[in-house]
């Protein structure tokens, strides 16, 4: 359980800083925040990670590299869609990655999934379209962060494969070279890249590069040697339930009645994808009280 707690802490951090990204990304230009985020996270392991890299190897480097690459298209994704639309409405469909987890293992390492998790797919899409809908919010934003919950859940998927097998620093730090490396040369094409100026800017880089980068995918990839791709992805269902939260207290977010009801679909969609993983989760909180 401690694995879990650890994920759960990771997804309360996320889930706070999609306000503050909204509003950095507001001041700088997308691409270039989430470089310097990056590149931020990578200065922050280099110190104790640095030495630990040949441990890798090449096959260790190129898998983390190549994770790495996913979440720099992933955060390029959900930063474009919550640009266009709430940030409680991206934060329940960048949920959608709990039912599209085992839908990745399906395709990619043909693991058998249960009928619970075909309904589970077929209600959280119903919310989703529910979500789409409302005024607020952007069917074109909604779509790219649920094409950023399909990069991420892959990246779930493969961690759960190549975790157990390598240094959890060391994996981290190449992972996050790699995607600050990406977003470096797609800032610098695009002419983006800048100073950062004004508290509002350098805060979220800060939380979101030391804090929820670096500490949070370090966590990870500790966890995801103790836990499956699926209860990861499970514990990570709390991100849009925080979103949500930090989007009302600190957002001002307004989803209305279908709005809601669109989130309440996903969350019962993501509960009814893992039912026996949700028991162990719900029995977590309960039992601490959370």
């Amino acid at each position: 359980m401690t694995a879990l707690a650890a994920l759960i802490a990771v997804t309360a951090v996320w889930g706070v800083t999609f306000v503050q990204v909204k509003d950095a990304v507001a001041l700088y230009p997308l691409f270039a925040f989430l470089a310097v985020r990056f590149v931020l996270a990578t200065l922050a392991l280099a110190g104790p990670a640095a030495r630990r890299v040949p441990s890798l190897g090449r096959r260790g480097a190129g898998a983390a590299a190549a994770l790495g690459l996913m979440l720099a298209t992933g955060y390029g994704l959900q930063t474009a869609g919550l640009q266009r639309t709430t940030v409680s409405g991206t934060g329940f469909v960048t949920g959608m990655y709990v039912v599209l987890t085992p839908l990745i293992a399906l395709a990619v390492f043909r693991t058998r999934i249960g009928v619970a998790a075909w309904v589970g797919v077929a209600v959280a899409t119903f919310g989703l379209a529910m979500l789409a809908g409302i005024h607020a919010g952007s069917a074109g934003g909604d779509l790219l962060v649920l094409a950023a919950a399909a990069v991420y859940s892959l990246q779930i998927v493969l961690m759960e494969r190549f975790a157990p097998r390598y240094d959890a620093l060391a994996f981290t730090l190449v992972e996050m070279a790699a995607a600050a490396a990406g977003l470096l040369v797609v800032a610098l094409a695009r002419g983006d890249l800048g100073v950062p100026r004004g508290w509002t800017v350098w805060g979220a880089l800060l939380v979101t590069g030391i804090f929820a980068s670096a500490l949070a995918y370090l966590v990870q990839t500790w966890a995801q040697r103790r836990t499956s791709a699926t209860r990861t992805a499970l514990a990570f269902t709390m991100e849009p339930v925080f979103a949500a939260l930090f989007g009302y207290t600190l957002d001002g977010d307004r989803l209305g009645a279908l709005g809601w009801g669109g989130c309440a679909a996903i969350m019962a969609g993501i509960v009814l994808a893992e039912p026996a993983a949700a028991g162990a989760l719900v029995s977590f909180v309960t039992r601490r009280r959370i």
